[in-house]
Parts: structure tokens; sequence; C-alpha cells
């Protein structure tokens, strides 16, 4: 049976830039949205908030659901559905990291976003970074209401 890693991840975006971290993985800089694991008794909202806030120090409402991408990472071999929120900010915010695995975060526009990744020790976290930038500029997203949480 599968058991696939649920993850949230937030485009933030801001006056034509969008708000990434920068973290160490297998030896290299990588770039990835605001984005971490759905802990035990939170809803994929809340945790999405949390991660945002760990990541960066930014306080803010998810306001529409981008996509819900589903991944096998091949190096680990783990799937993971990535529950991916879009967030529109009015004025760029200062970053400040929570999380001790965070190094820093950026205000990027996607060709400055580009240019990183193609520096030599350099890269996206994932293929889904890049996806869901693209899904998000297409302008596909999806009201929050479409997700429900059942407590019993």
């Amino acid at each position: 049976m599968l058991k696939p890693h649920v993850t949230m991840a937030c485009i933030v975006h801001c006056k034509g830039k969008f708000l990434f971290v920068e973290e160490i993985e297998y030896g290299k800089r990588t770039l990835n949205q605001p984005a971490g694991h759905l802990e035990e008794n939170e809803s994929i909202l809340e945790g999405a908030s949390r991660e945002l806030y760990e990541e960066t120090g930014i306080r803010a409402e998810m306001q529409s659901l981008v996509k819900i991408y589903q991944w096998h990472a091949p190096r680990s071999q783990k799937d993971y559905l990535r529950f991916v929120f879009a967030v529109e900010l009015e004025e760029w915010l200062d970053i400040t990291p929570h999380d001790a695995d965070i190094t820093q975060g950026f205000w990027l526009t996607l060709e400055e976003f580009k240019d990183y990744i193609q520096q030599e020790g350099q890269c996206a976290r994932n293929p889904l970074v890049i996806e869901a930038l693209q899904d998000y500029l297409k302008g596909e997203s999806y009201p929050l209401d479409i997700l429900t949480v059942f407590n019993d």
C-alpha cells in the first residue's frame, strides 16, 4: 500500500517577484518555495501557514490552491502529494527564517530564479518548484473551500 508524504508549498508573489528559500541538499544550494511536511493534528492549510512562517518569518493567509501534484522522487524513492497554495502580497516583506535548514531567502523574478538554478552547485529543490510557478503564471487556481477538514 502506497503511503505518500504529504507536503505543502507556498507560491508567494509580490510586485513581479517570488519568494524562495535556500537550503543545502545533497551538497548543492537549492531553491524551493517555502514548503514542508504535514504534521499530526493539523490541516493542510494550517501546515502551509506554519511552514511559511517557520521558513521565512512571514505570516500570511493562503488565498487559493494552485494545484495538487503527485511525484515520485527518484533519488530518495519516496512518493509525495504536494499541495501548492498562492499568496499575493502588496509589499515585499523581510525574510527571517526560523528553520535551521534554511540558509536564506530571496525575492526573485522567474528569470532570476532560472539564472540561479543554472549556476554550478545550485539547483531547484525538485521539478515541482518550476512546474508550480508555471501553473501559477498560467492563472491556474482553485478556491480554498475545495478543501474540507472533517473532525469526528
